[in-house]
């Protein structure tokens, strides 16, 4: 099983999504890019997944024109801009779903009100991440 999670800059929300996927199950193969990489990780997103127990500071931030080429059970957009501008993988993809989050790299406020909304929209992708595992990867494994 190969999953394929797209958002706009790499940075967040699709490295969040890719280390709790990964963490329900260590035979799915998971990879996460962007459809503009920015190159880095936030490290707000992996300090909150750390806090979480999951460790996602050895990923990297990818364009997604690294994986235009290989076939994927199911390619998943967790922004709108993603899903606006997802490249067509033409016949290579078996499923595309569209699970939107807010991006918490767009809050303002206080210190304690940012980190508050990390942490919320991470847990909002676990959440939704672990049904799109149990209720539809699962099954097919």
């Amino acid at each position: 099983m190969k999953v394929l999670i797209l958002c706009t800059g790499n940075s967040c929300r699709s490295q969040m999504a890719h280390g709790w996927l990964q963490s329900f199950d260590k035979n799915i193969t998971v990879c996460s890019a962007g459809t503009k990489a920015s190159g880095r990780l936030s490290e707000k997103a992996v300090a909150v997944m750390k806090e979480a127990g999951i460790d996602i500071s050895h990923h990297t931030s990818d364009p997604v024109e690294k994986y235009l080429g290989e076939a994927w059970d199911y390619v998943v957009t967790v922004c709108g801009g993603a899903n606006e501008s997802c490249p067509t993988f033409l016949g290579k993809v078996k499923n595309r779903l569209h699970l939107g989050f807010e991006d918490p790299g767009d809050a303002v406020g206080s210190d304690d009100f940012i980190w508050s909304e990390f942490r919320r929209i991470r847990d909002d992708i676990k959440e939704a991440f672990y049904k799109l595992y149990q209720n539809e990867i699962k099954p097919q494994l």
